[in-house]
C-alpha cells in the first residue's frame, strides 16, 4: 500500500523530535522522498507550528516538549546492561518489546561487566536524550554494590535497577527495582530433588556475579527452609567457568566425583547452564553419568534443553524482568499523578518468581510434577 501524506508527516515529526534539529535533504534521504517532497512537507508542517525551519534545517519547537521523545508522547528510556547476550539478552528484549507496545524508545548501552566504566555509560544514555534509565550495574563482587553505587544515587531524573539490590539501607533502598526471586528459584529445585528421594544436595556455583550470588545463599536457606542437614559433608562446590581457568573447574569435578562415589551425594544443582554442560561431560569422563548415578538440575535455562541429555533448569522469567521493568519506568516517567505528597505512587519491589522445568537429567518426573513445582 502505497503510503499517504498523513504517514509520512508522522515519520519526519518522530525523526525530528528524536533528534532535535535535522537537516531537510537528510529528512528526504530516511523518508526516501525526493527532496522537494520532504521540503514541501516540512513548510506544511511548519506552517501549523509543529516545526522550526531555519537555513536547510528543522528543529523541534521548545514549547512542543523536550526534543527526543517519540510523536505519541512515549518517553525515551535507556538501558544499561552488562551483556547483550546470555542472561541479560532476554531481559533487554522483554523491555524493548514493553517499551515499543507503550510507544516509547529504547535506548541500550553494553558495558562488558566493567564496573568503574558504568557511570560514563549512564552518563552517555543521558546525553543521547534519554529521560529515565533501567539500570543493570557491572557488579560482579560481593563489595560492589556499595562500591559502585553511589553515582547512581547521583544522577538525576527516574531509574529503575533491573536484576540488581542495593545494600540494605544504603542510597539505592529507595529506588524502584524489579528483580527475579533467584532464593525461590533455588528452593524449587531443591524442594524437587528431595522429594525425587534424594539426600541433602551438593551446589556447584560461581560467585562472579549477583545472580550466582543470590543462588548461593538461596542455597543456604533453602536447606534451612527444607530442614536438610549437611550429610557429613559441605555441600557448597566453588568453580568457575572452564574456558576462563581449568584448574578450579577440574576440582570441581573431581570433588563431585568423589562426593558420589562416597555416597555423600546423588544430586546436584549447578549455576550456571555453560558450566552445567561442561561438568555433565567431565563427570561422565570420570565414570558418574548424569542421571543414572547423579540427579542434576542447572539455574538459568538459557541452554540447558540442548545438552546431550536435556538438563532440568530453573528459569528464571527474564523477559518478563524488562517487561515490568521497562512498564515501571515508563508509567514514572508519564503515567498519573496522585493527590496529596509529592502526587506519585509508591516506589516498588518487584520480585518475580522463576519456573522449574524438569527434563532428563532428573531421572524422572513426568510434566504433572512439573507444573505443580512450577507453581509453588
Amino acid at each position: 500500500m502505497r503510503e499517504g501524506a498523513a504517514e509520512r508527516h508522522d515519520r519526519l515529526l518522530n525523526l525530528v523530535r528524536e533528534r532535535g534539529t535535522v537537516r531537510v535533504s537528510d529528512l528526504a534521504d530516511r523518508l526516501g522522498v525526493a527532496t522537494v517532497t520532504a521540503r514541501r512537507d516540512v513548510e506544511a508542517l511548519a506552517s501549523r507550528g509543529l516545526l522550526e525551519r531555519a537555513h536547510g534545517s528543522v528543529s523541534w519547537p521548545a514549547e512542543r516538549g523536550p526534543a527526543g521523545t517519540p510523536v505519541g508522547g512515549g518517553p525515551v528510556i535507556g538501558m544499561l546492561a552488562p551483556a547483550a547476550a546470555y542472561y541479560f539478552a532476554e531481559v533487554i528484549r522483554g523491555a524493548h518489546e514493553a517499551a515499543a507496545r507503550l510507544g516509547a524508545r529504547l535506548i541500550l548501552r553494553v558495558t562488558d561487566y566493567r564496573p568503574e566504566d558504568d557511570a560514563a555509560h549512564a552518563a552517555g544514555l543521558l546525553a543521547a536524550g534519554a529521560q529515565g534509565l533501567l539500570l543493570a550495574p557491572s557488579w560482579t563482587a560481593p563489595d560492589h554494590p556499595e562500591r559502585y553505587g553511589e553515582w547512581i544515587a547521583r544522577l538525576p531524573g527516574e531509574k529503575v535497577l533491573v536484576e540488581r539490590e542495593g545494600v540494605p539501607g544504603g542510597p539505592l533502598e529507595g529506588l524502584d527495582r524489579v528483580v527475579s526471586d533467584h532464593a525461590h528459584g533455588v528452593l524449587l529445585a531443591v524442594r524437587h530433588l528431595v522429594r525425587l528421594g534424594h539426600g541433602t544436595p551438593m551446589l556447584v556455583a560461581r560467585s562472579d556475579s549477583p545472580t550466582a550470588q543470590a543462588v548461593r545463599a538461596g542455597f543456604t536457606r533453602a536447606l534451612a527452609v527444607l530442614g536438610l542437614g549437611l550429610a557429613g559433608t559441605e555441600p557448597l562446590i566453588t568453580t568457575v567457568s572452564g574456558d576462563r581457568d581449568p584448574a578450579p573447574f577440574e576440582r570441581s569435578a573431581l570433588a563431585l566425583r568423589d562426593a558420589v562415589r562416597a555416597g555423600r551425594a546423588s544430586s546436584v544443582l549447578v549455576h550456571n547452564d555453560e558450566d552445567a554442560i561442561r561438568l555433565v561431560r567431565r563427570l561422565a569422563e570420570l565414570g558418574v553419568r548424569v542421571p543414572e548415578d547423579l540427579a542434576l538440575i542447572t539455574y538459568d535455562d538459557e541452554v540447558a534443553a540442548l545438552a546431550d541429555t536435556p538438563l532440568s533448569a530453573v528459569a528464571p522469567p527474564k523477559r518478563d524482568v524488562g517487561r515490568s521493568a521497562a512498564e515501571l519506568l515508563v508509567e514514572r516517567l508519564s503515567g498519573p499523578r496522585y493527590p496529596g505528597g509529592d502526587g506519585r505512587p509508591p516506589r516498588r519491589h518487584v520480585a518475580l518468581l522463576p519456573a522449574l522445568r524438569v527434563r532428563e537429567s532428573c531421572g524422572r518426573p513426568g510434566a504433572d510434577d512439573a507444573d505443580r513445582l512450577t507453581a509453588v
